[in-house]
């Protein structure tokens, strides 16, 4: 289990560092950027302190001067990945127009770091970029009447579809750009010999297929939930 006050102190910057001595050889951004770019490259699986101590030249008892483990290594990588929160201020078209900006940009960030979506799951302590995204995400509707609650739900929705569809793109198997293209590759040949078993569904993907509407899950998505807030939104207002 991950230590939560240590890793509160890390990410946020509320432990003291030694002010005398020698320069470190080490630092903790140096630590955490070379962390993601292992697993971009091969997955978190993969990635283990003595590999990472290997790959920076030093021991895994040096990397313990840092982070006391993976698993506050790993929280520390999840914010630096998210990066920068996007600034809105500037998009036009209101909070529909800034959301969805909001959501590709999210989009691009976990396609760019896919081991992000599974490590973005259940209760831990949010760092400052994860939060900045949150804030983001709630400003875009502080004009609404929406409640508070209302709007934390919102944002959360929208980041389960950006990471679901994420989730589905970088599973083992989706080779292709997005995962209605792996699907289809992997159904087209089983809804050839069942069809008689699934018309509808073979209806559905051939007609998908036709008009190219099955690469759109993402705005298809976002859209759906988009109008169901415009509603909610014009309601509140009424």
């Amino acid at each position: 289990m991950v230590a939560q006050p240590r890793t509160a102190e890390l990410l946020w910057g509320s432990s003291e560092r030694p002010k005398r001595g020698p320069k470190p050889a080490l630092s903790l951004e140096q630590i955490v950027a070379t962390a993601i770019s292992m697993a971009d490259a091969e997955g978190l699986a993969t990635l283990s302190m003595q590999r990472l101590a290997e790959d920076l030249g030093f021991t895994k008892m040096s990397l313990y001067r840092y982070t006391p483990g993976k698993a506050e290594l790993t929280a520390l990588m999840l914010d630096a990945a998210l990066g920068p929160a996007p600034d809105l201020s500037e998009i036009d078209g209101g909070w529909r127009a800034a959301l969805h900006e909001w959501a590709l940009r999210m989009w691009a960030g976990l396609r760019r770091h896919p081991w992000v979506v599974d490590v973005a799951v259940g209760p831990r302590v949010l760092g400052p970029n994860e939060l900045d995204w949150l804030e983001t995400g709630l400003e875009a509707l502080r004009d609404t009447a929406l409640t508070g609650g209302e709007r934390l739900d919102a944002v959360v929705l929208i980041t389960g579809h950006v990471r679901s569809l994420a989730q589905q793109a970088t599973a083992p198997g989706a080779e292709t750009d997005t995962p209605e293209k792996s699907l289809n590759a992997i159904m087209t040949g089983i809804l050839a010999d069942h069809a008689d078993r699934y018309p509808q569904v073979t209806a559905a993907f051939a007609s998908a297929s036709s008009t190219s509407g099955q690469d759109d899950a993402l705005e298809f998505g976002l859209a759906r939930i988009f109008d169901g807030l415009a509603a909610l939104v014009a309601a509140r207002a009424d």
